[in-house]
Order: C-alpha cells, then sequence, then structure tokens
C-alpha cells in the first residue's frame, strides 16, 4: 500500500495578498520619512479647528524659513480599516500641514506609526490638548471622542450618573490625564448637546459655561427657538435664567413667549436699561441694518428732538 505523502504548499497570507511590501515592512514599526501633504486626510470627525490666525501667520514663516522641525504624526489607515484611496491619516500636526503648505512646501516630515482606531484618537486628543488656546467646543468633542475610545477599551464609565459615585472609573482616568475635575469634564461634554449657533456662543464668550450646560438639556428645537430669541432680543440668559428655562422645557410649558418673559428678567448684575424689541424697530430701518448702526441712529434722532424742544421753549 503505498504512503501518502504530505504536500507543503507554501500559500501566500492574507497579509500578503492584501497589503503592499511597504505595509508589511513597517506594520509594527515606527518609523520617520517626508510624506506629501497631498497623501495625508485629516483625522476623521477631528475636533481641533485649524484658524487662520496671528499664531497660524508666524507658524507659516517659521516653516517658510527653518522648514517643519518638530515631525506630524499620522498612521496607515488601511493597516486597520480599509481605505480605497490609500495614503496616510493625520494624527497630529494639521496646523503644520496648512502651514507647509500656505508657505509653498508640497512634503512635510512625518512620524509613521500604526495606531488602531481608538489609540489613534486618545493619542490626536493628547497631542492637542497641550496647544494654549483650546476652544471650548474644541475640548468638549475632544473629551467626549477620547472616553469613548477609552470606554471601548475596556474601561467602564457613565458620565451622566451622580458624580458621587466613589468606584474608580474611566471618566476620573481621564480627568486625572487631564488636569481638570471630574464635574468639569462632564460639563465640557455635555456642550456637544448643543445645537452649532449656540456652541458658537460659547466659543465667542457671550454665554458662559454653567447656563451652556443648563441650555445643552433642552431639545434641539426649542434650542433653534432660543437661539432665534437671543438673536432678536440682542442678549443671553444668565445661570439662574438657563435653570428657570431648563425647568418650563422639563414641564413641557416651554414657548417663544415664555422665552421673552424669561429673558426679559432682569438680571443681578444688569444696570437698569430701557428694553426695545427689534421687532418693533425694524419697520424703520432698512433690511440688513446692524443694532449699532440702529442705535446710533435712535440716540442721533433723540438729539436731534431734545434740540428742537429746547429751541421751542425759548
Amino acid at each position: 500500500m503505498a504512503k501518502s505523502r504530505e504536500i507543503n504548499m507554501n500559500l501566500p497570507s492574507a497579509d500578503d495578498l492584501f497589503t503592499t511590501q511597504e505595509e508589511r515592512d513597517h506594520k509594527n514599526q515606527e518609523y520617520v520619512k517626508d510624506i506629501s501633504i497631498y497623501e495625508i486626510t485629516d483625522f476623521p470627525n477631528h475636533p481641533f479647528k485649524v484658524r487662520m490666525d496671528a499664531k497660524m501667520v508666524e507658524t507659516i514663516e517659521s516653516v517658510r524659513e527653518h522648514g517643519v522641525l518638530l515631525p506630524a504624526l499620522v498612521r496607515v489607515p488601511s493597516l486597520v480599516r480599509e481605505k480605497p484611496t490609500g495614503g496616510y491619516e493625520m494624527i497630529s500636526g494639521h496646523r503644520r500641514k496648512m502651514a507647509s503648505e500656505l508657505a509653498g512646501f508640497e512634503k512635510m516630515p512625518c512620524i509613521v506609526r500604526n495606531l488602531s482606531d481608538d489609540e489613534a484618537v486618545i493619542v490626536m486628543v493628547d497631542s492637542n490638548l497641550q496647544r494654549e488656546e483650546i476652544l471650548p467646543s474644541e475640548k468638549a468633542f475632544a473629551y467626549k471622542m477620547k472616553l469613548e475610545a477609552m470606554n471601548r477599551q475596556g474601561k467602564r464609565t457613565d458620565l451622566t450618573s451622580t458624580p458621587l459615585v466613589s468606584k474608580f472609573r474611566t471618566n476620573e482616568i481621564l480627568a486625572q490625564e487631564a488636569g481638570e475635575s471630574r464635574e468639569t469634564i462632564r460639563r465640557y461634554i455635555r456642550l456637544t448637546e448643543l445645537i452649532p449657533e449656540i456652541l458658537e456662543m460659547v466659543d465667542d464668550k457671550k454665554i458662559s459655561m454653567r447656563p451652556a450646560v443648563e441650555l445643552s438639556y433642552l431639545p434641539k428645537e426649542e434650542q433653534a427657538i432660543l437661539y432665534d430669541t437671543m438673536e432678536s432680543e440682542a442678549c443671553t440668559p444668565s445661570h439662574a435664567q438657563a435653570i428657570k428655562i431648563r425647568k418650563f422645557s422639563a414641564e413641557g410649558r416651554l414657548n417663544e413667549d415664555v422665552l421673552l418673559l424669561i429673558m426679559s428678567e432682569e438680571k443681578p448684575n444688569q444696570v437698569e436699561q430701557w428694553k426695545i424689541p427689534k421687532n418693533r424697530l425694524k419697520k424703520y430701518f432698512p433690511s440688513g441694518t446692524t443694532q449699532q448702526k440702529m442705535e446710533e441712529t435712535i440716540i442721533k434722532a433723540l438729539e436731534l428732538y431734545r434740540k428742537r424742544e429746547k429751541s421751542r421753549e425759548r
């Protein structure tokens, strides 16, 4: 009886079939290389804004004179998930990339690191939080993204529960790493529930953190009505007013009339002032007239009126 012989067929692995040699060589390595800025895409849902401000102008001049001194951090996303377009994904260095492009450079030095989606989120947030000036909206979405990534890595948390729970949880770890209190982290994450228009007012320091957190509990439809009211009346709610607005919302009694009533209440630190609803003034001004222009015109009209009255008294 003939003995069966084993046939050793060296079949290629899935990695050999579906990855390039460069990807296989560097899969578990970290290395530095010059990469075309056009091959680097932004990180998905990147919460940090790249603004053309004075610091960006300084960065552009520095890059133009000295080049990019600190390499950006990127990853090859196709190593962890399918990306048909190939290329690289920016983890840290969005401002340096923009500065390089505006300075006329087509390539920039990058550290290429193999990172999972959750690892990339955590590194991206931690590296960008080192900046001096960070908007509340940037912190809000950054903390939320990092917390969700940490949760997926198996660390349990529940930021919506009472802050008095003593069990050591992920939100406490996040707070320690960020140098913030657990309650401050919770408040920042609540800001992600605001509609973009109101969140922008928080960034512009028109609404403070505490009233903004209260307003974040309103349904999006009521937030939209509130925003229109703030715009038309040129005012924003205090913390006490925001608490009252949230209470009326929870009771199902919030509407435009109630908002107008609450917003017209005098604030404790508010100097007594006359208020004329903007809607009553619109018919006297061309469309698009700013509030400042309206006020200047009204003051001039009142001055002319006073002069005329004085002349009549003579």
